[in-house]
């Protein structure tokens, strides 16, 4: 059954405000507002707002829960205290990428933020490894919450005029990706985050769904500049967020991706934990994640060729105003950034994606 991401109110409010929709898995979302360079552009030098309430949201509960997600996914748990948070990646046991989750530590349980649809399966992922003594309680709690992110270097002065403390939230805005803390803004309770979802600063802000309306409404007022689907995809290739069933699927492991930093090399057994170790310590990645710029569109999936060499696959397209832009596995030892490569019947450049990182001890975006 298809859940909308929004109400019949919402939906009137961001059609008033130029929105068109389009369907994303179980969800109806906003395609553009009809300002795709606007929001852009807003996203570099302003600030842009982001609906990600398509993003399932899973409250994981009870006096086991740091344990068990420490040993069921890539980064450090055992490290975070109530207010801090961490991306981290769900792997198979040969460590290939179910999906790259943001995770906010709470007082009483964990917050997960996954990639729009992955709720049920990273649920029933987890399901597998709660035995019985085990006091770990995953809920979904997607259409309890919803979930915006404020983007570019002005959303800090935005959320400013909005919150309760503005003190405080200067002080947060200093703090590591995924520091969080409460605050207020016209009566509602509001969990902000740093962190846009993209390598550009910014917060991930999440309410009760049905304070929606009202929070996007009070921001938007403050000159935030909504953004679409559109826009959103178009930031996440140029910056390289790699994505289910296009970046992280069976075929590649979280340092192919270049989420390293989401791993810990310091922590014990967990899953996947022996390949990548092995991968860290024997130089074993053997492909990576590139940005390439197409004069030509191509279809995801077509192979990269360097000459009569097949070094990579293509995995994500967009058209932009200057051509074609996409995300690419390349072959570690064909090369990288500055390559000339064919792409089906285009030609293509490799370039340097920021979301990306390619050795161990980066930071994150």
């Amino acid at each position: 059954m298809k859940r909308l991401s929004m109400n019949t109110d919402f939906q009137s409010q961001l059609e008033a405000a130029g929105a068109t929709f389009t369907d994303e898995g179980n969800s109806l979302v906003v395609k553009s507002f009809g300002n795709d360079a606007e929001a852009i552009a807003a996203a570099s030098s302003g600030a842009a707002l982001y609906d990600r309430t398509h993003w399932d949201r899973i409250d994981v509960s009870d006096s086991d829960r740091i344990r068990f997600l420490h040993n069921q996914s890539t980064n450090d748990f055992e490290r975070l205290s109530p207010g801090q948070g961490c991306e981290t990646v769900f792997v198979t046991s040969t460590a290939r990428t179910i999906d790259l989750v943001s995770a906010y530590v709470l007082d009483e349980s964990v917050l997960l933020l996954t990639s729009p649809g992955l709720g049920d399966r990273l649920m029933k992922w987890m399901d597998r490894f709660i035995f019985f003594a085990d006091k770990v309680k995953p809920t979904l709690i997607t259409d309890q919450t919803a979930t915006l992110s404020l983007i570019g270097p002005k959303s800090t002065e935005i959320l400013a005029t909005l919150v309760n403390d503005a003190d405080h939230l200067s002080d947060l805005s200093q703090q590591p990706w995924g520091t969080h803390q409460e605050f207020t803004t016209q009566d509602i309770s509001v969990r902000v985050a740093v962190g846009s979802g993209l390598a550009t600063e910014g917060y991930t802000l999440i309410v009760g769904s049905d304070h929606r309306g009202k929070l996007w409404e009070a921001i938007t007022s403050a000159e935030a500049v909504p953004m679409g689907e559109t826009a959103w995809e178009y930031l996440r290739i140029a910056q390289g967020r790699p994505m289910p069933e296009r970046e992280l699927t069976d075929d590649y492991n979280p340092l192919e991706a270049g989420l390293w930093r989401t791993v810990s090399f310091e922590k014990g057994c967990y899953i996947g934990q022996e390949t990548i170790a092995r991968l860290d310590t024997y130089n074993g990645v053997k492909q990576q994640l590139w940005g390439i710029q197409l004069n030509a569109t191509a279809d995801p999936g077509t192979v990269i060729m360097d000459g009569d060499t097949k070094i990579g696959r293509l995995t994500s397209v967009i058209s932009t105003e200057d051509g074609y832009l996409g995300l690419a596995y390349i072959r570690t030892k064909a090369g990288g950034e500055g390559m000339t490569v064919t792409v089906g019947e285009a030609t293509g450049r490799v370039v340097d994606i920021p979301f990306v990182r390619r050795s161990r001890g980066s930071k994150s975006p």
